[in-house]
């Protein structure tokens, strides 16, 4: 029987802001283990939360940018159940009064722009991170870092609209953009900045009703993400093949072995007695603050590209490549505003820039105060002026990557040396060889300054 999936994501951002959604601790990764902690992250009696106002600029600025409704109150709850690494045996979250709800994710895929669309878009805070087993002694043991316990979230949840693994991975490329390009996450699944938890289930091709779910854990890469769900897409047909029934369960994904483990049978909303939190107060959010936030947003990614393909004429390819970064994009407008052709521009800066980016680890910053961009503008149009050649200008961008420097002065120094390099050797085949290489230049090299003297 041919099979079609339905896939829904719950997508976990980990916001970038100095402090943790409820506590005045830092959020910052790699510090020393249960160093960033208090009363109120460990949940200890009496200790009052408060929530972070960054976080929900973040929460509003991505609903915003998704085209989500804002609600004008919303409300953090408790969702209950234990686990060793959230000290308070519940989770702050928001439950039935979601902060943004609707909206949607444009996303070029197969050449088209697909629309994905949400449910909601909510702030919470995270857990603890357990390391485990590890052993003691002739023991084996967990230890338990609550660093990250309060750590602020966005948990992103969309319809059930995915039919295909790979519309899922490329839904994920195109939100760790669009955090990154808002400046609120990382975005970096493989640090945990972004996660992602998949509901699967599989109904005949051609009928409209859903089958039983299952939901898929441990995704940590976007190509995690798409083999394993196609892993628990061919696991649930060969179950139904077999005339056997799914059973509705939590499942984690080993990416490394592409395995699947039943982790525990499903748990349903009422499991964690979601209740409002009695410590924090109606969470307000006023047209001013909504207005605000709208402002301050940059032009969205999706936009800035049809702008480069419509106003320069670049390839839809070389837009996308472009648009990853925000930063990268600044910098080909600014090439381009310092009068570098839009399409050489592109080459350029998709060949040599990103390439030395790449195999350097720097960040677009650290490439700007070796190059700016007035200066690369300048190399090129060196090139298309035919004063320099490509393979010149190439090995100018990796002196200055190497060492620094200023590209113009690199080219005189390099159009000098090659010109005396020309003379010495005219000099010594007219001698015959009789003359002495380093006195031709020494003399060459004073006469052409004596010519550069004025008058």
């Amino acid at each position: 029987m041919a099979y079609e999936a339905v896939i829904g994501l719950e997508c976990h951002i980990q916001l970038n802001t100095r402090s943790k959604m409820f506590c005045d601790c830092p959020a910052a990764f790699g510090d020393e283990p249960n160093s960033n902690v208090c009363p109120v992250c460990l949940g200890l009696p009496g200790a009052l939360p408060r929530a972070n106002r960054a976080a929900v600029e973040a929460a509003l600025r991505l609903g915003l940018a998704l085209g989500c409704d804002i609600r004008r109150e919303s409300v953090f709850a408790r969702k209950n159940y234990f686990y060793p690494d959230m000290p308070k045996n519940y989770q702050i979250t928001q439950y039935d009064r979601p902060l943004c709800e609707g909206g949607a994710l444009p996303v070029a895929l197969d050449g088209a722009e697909r629309r994905f669309e949400l449910i909601r878009v909510h702030a919470e805070e995270d857990t603890g991170k357990s390391f485990h087993p590890e052993r003691y002694g002739d023991r084996p043991v967990s230890r338990v870092d609550f660093n990250r316990a309060g750590v602020p979230l966005l948990e992103l949840v969309t319809k059930p609209v995915f039919r295909d693994p790979a519309e899922c991975a490329a839904f994920l490329a195109g939100l760790r953009r669009l955090v990154r390009w808002l400046g609120i996450s990382d975005g970096d699944m493989e640090k945990g900045h972004l996660r992602c938890d998949a509901n699967v289930s599989i109904r005949p091709a051609g009928e409209s009703g859903f089958g039983t779910k299952t939901e898929l854990k441990n995704l940590n890469s976007i190509r995690g993400v798409e083999k394993g769900l196609a892993a628990e897409i061919a696991r649930q047909r060969q179950v139904l093949d077999a005339g056997g029934t799914i059973e509705q369960s939590t499942l984690l994904y080993d990416a490394e072995h592409d395995r699947l483990a039943v982790m525990r049978s499903k748990e349903h909303a009422h499991d964690y007695r979601y209740f409002p939190e009695p410590d924090l107060p109606v969470l307000s959010v006023s047209e001013a603050w909504i207005r605000e936030a709208g402002a301050r947003l940059p032009e969205l990614p999706w936009a800035w590209e049809r702008r480069m393909i419509e106003h320069y004429g670049i390839p839809a390819y070389d837009a996308a490549v472009l648009g990853e970064q925000r930063d990268v994009a600044d910098y080909y407008e600014a090439l381009v505003s310092a009068g570098a052709p839009p399409k050489k521009a592109s080459n350029w800066l998709m060949t040599e820039v990103l390439r030395h980016l790449k195999e350097r680890s720097w960040t677009m910053a650290e490439w700007r105060q070796r190059l700016p961009a007035a200066k690369l503008s300048w190399l090129i149009g060196q090139v298309e002026s035919v004063r320099v050649t490509a393979a010149a200008a190439k090995g100018v961008i990796e002196a200055v990557a190497e060492s620094g420097g200023d590209p113009e002065t690199i080219v005189v120094e390099r159009g000098k040396t090659a010109t005396l390099g020309f003379l010495v050797g005219q000099v010594m085949k007219r001698s015959g060889g009789r003359a002495v290489p380093q006195a031709v230049r020494s003399l060459l090299e004073a006469e052409l300054a004596k010519r550069a003297l004025p008058g």
